[in-house]
């Protein structure tokens, strides 16, 4: 089971992307736990260390430095999640990055 944390300004413009991505874990056979919390949530999750990879939406970009020093805690990568993917909420791509993150610390 793969935990991928999104972070966005609210918690609000990345659940279209959640439920994209997971469809699209789905069509691969990857079992996935995604979801998505505001920045101010995200701390309580990050501490309980079962998170895989954390993705930061465009509009939270500016905190990418402090979450990468939480992440280091609990050797999750995190990525600012590409604009246009964001934009075009490519659930896809943005799980194969995901992915691609994983493998890369694995």
């Amino acid at each position: 089971m793969k935990t991928i944390m999104l972070v966005c300004a609210a918690g609000m413009s990345t659940s279209l992307l959640v439920t994209k991505m997971e469809k699209a874990a789905q069509a691969q056979g990857v079992e996935a736990n995604i979801f998505a919390l505001s920045a101010s949530e995200a701390d309580p999750e990050i501490e309980k260390g079962a998170i895989d990879v954390i993705l930061l939406g465009p509009q939270v970009r500016f905190m990418l430095k402090q979450f990468e020093e939480k992440a280091a805690k609990i050797n999750a990568p995190v990525v600012i999640i590409d604009m246009q993917d964001y934009g075009t909420m490519n659930g896809e791509k943005v799980f194969a990055t995901a992915l691609q993150l994983m493998e890369a610390g694995a």
